[in-house]
């Protein structure tokens, strides 16, 4: 009650100051110009209150950088390349009014190396709800995708679906998870959207945000982290340059990456190819340090070496990768 009183006092205020400067202007101006300021204020006032008890599509919201990064330092472990990668394309993506084409990102990477939880993260800094929002979609290929007879009939549905919802509000998320198990050829039906056009069918795709899941390259990225460490390199020196170009030609070469032969790789639609790294035996512990805290218990070192030490790792020989990365923490967990 107090807000709408503010409101009325603010409208009012606008009211005095018109008709205060009433004198310098014809009688017709005048009336025009209160007119118009009353009927703004109204929408805003209109629009301000219905998104109290609502969600709403704001599109030109700027995005909290510094929220999201403190968010990628402090929940991601041992990805320096995708935290640098994604904080810099939603920023400059989100502050660029002009884009010419939707921000399309590819994350590659093992179960377990945080893929699903950054683009979870990335979800919340965009919308409050975060992957609950409206205008946040996630597509599963096993469930949304799962009879290769169907193709055709996939295609349609994502069409519409997408077009729908991005007339309905322009700056909405799409997320793909398991793009190595969806069947080749279904992605290349939103390749118009991804495009360089101002607008397709009347609609314009521009404010929009596609990002791609996908193990497949997993053990391309495994092979540069490792010739790294046998190198005695550290694997924050590895650089986007040293996986991107490996990445991109991987997967479309690759039949079981849904992306084989895909048209979004060959028109050079994809933004950015990010890598996530295997992760190490520090990492684990990070990851049940984490989840200990946000289940509220105190840190207990010994209950965190001990998750750690029921993983397993890869090579054979160096031991240096946990085969699931933090995937099976959080099960292991409840055992402690």
């Amino acid at each position: 009650m107090r807000r709408i009183g503010a409101f009325g006092g603010s409208t009012a205020l606008w009211a005095l100051l018109a008709a205060h400067v009433a004198g310098a202007f014809e009688p017709v101006s005048v009336g025009i110009a209160i007119g118009a300021v009353s009927a703004l204020t109204g929408y805003l006032s209109y629009t301000d209150f219905y998104c109290r008890f609502t969600e709403c599509c704001h599109e030109e919201r700027p995005l909290n950088t510094s929220a999201l990064k403190l968010d990628l330092e402090e929940k991601l472990f041992g990805q320096h390349l995708a935290t640098e990668v994604i904080l810099k394309a939603l920023t400059g993506f989100r502050n660029n009014k002009n884009s010419k084409k939707p921000l399309t990102l590819s994350l590659h990477g093992w179960a377990g190396t945080g893929k699903n939880f950054i683009s979870q993260i990335v979800a919340e800094n965009l919308y409050p709800k975060g992957l609950k929002s409206n205008f946040v979609h996630l597509f599963v290929s096993t469930l949304h995708f799962p009879h290769e007879q169907k193709i055709n009939v996939y295609q349609d549905q994502l069409q519409k679906w997408i077009r729908g919802n991005v007339s309905a509000c322009g700056s909405s998320v799409f997320i793909f998870d398991e793009m190595d198990k969806l069947h080749p050829g279904i992605i290349d039906a939103i390749k118009p959207f991804l495009d360089y056009y101002e607008q397709v069918d009347g609609i314009s795709y521009r404010r929009a945000i596609f990002i791609f899941l996908s193990n497949a390259g997993g053990d391309l990225i495994t092979k540069t982290a490792l010739d790294f460490w046998r190198a005695g390199r550290k694997r924050e020196e590895i650089q986007l340059k040293d996986l991107e170009p490996v990445l991109s030609v991987g997967v479309f070469n690759n039949k079981h990456s849904g992306l084989w032969h895909s048209g979004l790789i060959d028109k050079n639609l994809i933004d950015y190819f990010i890598p996530f790294l295997p992760l190490e035996y520090k990492h684990v512990k990070m990851c049940v340090r984490a989840e200990m805290r946000a289940r509220g218990a105190a840190v207990d070192e010994d209950v965190v070496t001990s998750v750690a030490d029921e993983m397993t790792f890869f090579p054979k020989d160096e031991k240096i990768y946990s085969d699931k990365g933090c995937k099976t923490v959080q099960s292991r967990l409840d055992f402690h």
